[in-house]
């Protein structure tokens, strides 16, 4: 069995999405083989050049003409959010399995039409995926087993950020992902998403209320002439950045346990720190993807005088996806969750089963990221996370 992917969009996500689909056919035993066929972009020349460096075997400049075609059976969405809700609806409707970027969406009305989308294409065996990779870095699958398991106990409390600095420097010029009109959000759709998907997906936990503020910190930036992933080259003149830099705020599950949030991309020193603790009265588990290959374990449990965060190297055949790898210790990196990715997606599509996480499991995460916003417009009031608030407020 072929599944032929058609790829919209060839930016930052792009390459990494490529790799993916790329590299996942050679490393494990899947039961369907992935054939990049075509990607999609807008500049006929730029997106020429991306299919022949990463890969795919044709490229295109209209969407809706790729998704129509019948030797395409998955489409991946790699574009900005602004676009997320009408390429995603357009290819369930056209019979195709579908894989989209985080966050699902812009706003919360074009998940739910998204989800709904997903829940009639269901009906028909069709599958989708919403791509919060680092859910497939080893190490964060693992913790999320040991806490199912009671390695935690009752969960307490948890703490989650996603903190980067490269928007420090005044002079960054204004890309997509700083105008609302296309990206959204800024830090809180943009990593924040990233540290709610975490905490809900290895707790197990929903969010039912938040209190939190954003702010902009840099809010004019100089014109973009050309960009490349997260950097790029000033052009003349300067635009309005109408996005948020950074989020802060607390949460409670429905649990009744607190979490505390932060999403920045003005931590300076901070590349990638994607950090998460989860506290419970058995023990606690740690892990940050500035140093992935790894979890912090404290085992309460354990005699006093023994009692102290320990180190587990998830680099063992018996973690997950590692043994398709390498000898234990040899590392695995960013790239890796995306074969994982492809993995999953497939074997749920060839399996007929629901691969995570799911347009529903993304809408949830745009209605925490919709009621911060709420919040931080109410003086930080607590917020409803639930379906009915997200409603009454639009």
């Amino acid at each position: 069995m072929t599944l032929r992917v058609a790829m919209i969009g060839y930016g930052f996500m792009g390459a990494a999405h490529s790799q993916g689909w790329r590299t996942a056919p050679r490393v494990f035993d899947l039961p369907a083989e992935p054939e990049m066929t075509v990607v999609v972009g807008r500049n006929a020349e730029a997106v020429a050049e991306a299919a022949q460096k990463w890969g795919w075997a044709e490229s295109a400049t209209d969407w809706r003409e790729v998704i129509a075609r019948d030797d395409i059976d998955v489409v991946d969405i790699v574009t900005p959010g602004d676009s997320h809700a009408e390429i995603a609806i357009a290819a369930l409707e056209a019979g195709k399995h579908v894989l989209c970027e985080k966050p699902l969406a812009n706003t919360v009305a074009e998940a739910e039409a998204m989800a709904e989308a997903a829940e009639r294409a269901a009906a028909k065996g069709i599958r989708t995926m919403v791509g919060f990779t680092y859910r497939r870095v080893p190490a964060v699958t693992f913790l999320r087993n040991l806490i199912a398991e009671g390695a935690v106990g009752t969960i307490n409390q948890v703490r989650a950020s996603y903190r980067q600095d490269w928007l420090v420097d005044p002079d960054m010029p204004l890309a997509w992902r700083l105008q609302k009109e296309h990206a959204g959000s800024g830090a809180l759709g943009d990593i924040g998403a990233h540290a709610i998907d975490l905490a809900q997906f290895v707790t197990g936990l929903n969010l039912a209320k938040v209190s939190g503020v954003i702010d902009t910190i840099v809010k004019e930036r100089p014109l973009l002439d050309s960009g490349s992933g997260l950097s790029g080259t000033a052009g003349v003149g300067k635009g309005q950045v109408t996005v948020d830099d950074i989020a802060i705020f607390t949460g409670r599950f429905e649990s009744g346990a607190l979490a505390s949030f932060e999403a920045s991309r003005f931590a300076t020193g901070r590349k990638n720190a994607l950090q998460i603790e989860v506290s419970g009265d058995k023990g606690a588990l740690a892990f940050d993807l500035e140093d992935l290959n790894s979890v912090q374990f404290y085992d309460r449990t354990a005699p006093a005088d023994r009692q102290g965060f320990r180190k587990i190297l998830v680099t063992e055949a018996e973690h997950p996806y590692v043994s398709a790898w390498w000898p234990a210790g040899h590392m695995l990196g960013y790239e890796h969750g995306f074969s994982h990715q492809v993995k999953d997606l497939v074997e749920g599509i060839v399996g007929g089963t629901e691969p995570h996480s799911t347009f529903a499991e993304g809408l949830r995460v745009q209605r925490v990221l919709d009621a911060v916003e709420r919040s931080s417009d109410n003086d930080s009031a607590w917020t409803s996370v639930g379906a009915d608030a997200a409603v009454q407020a639009r």
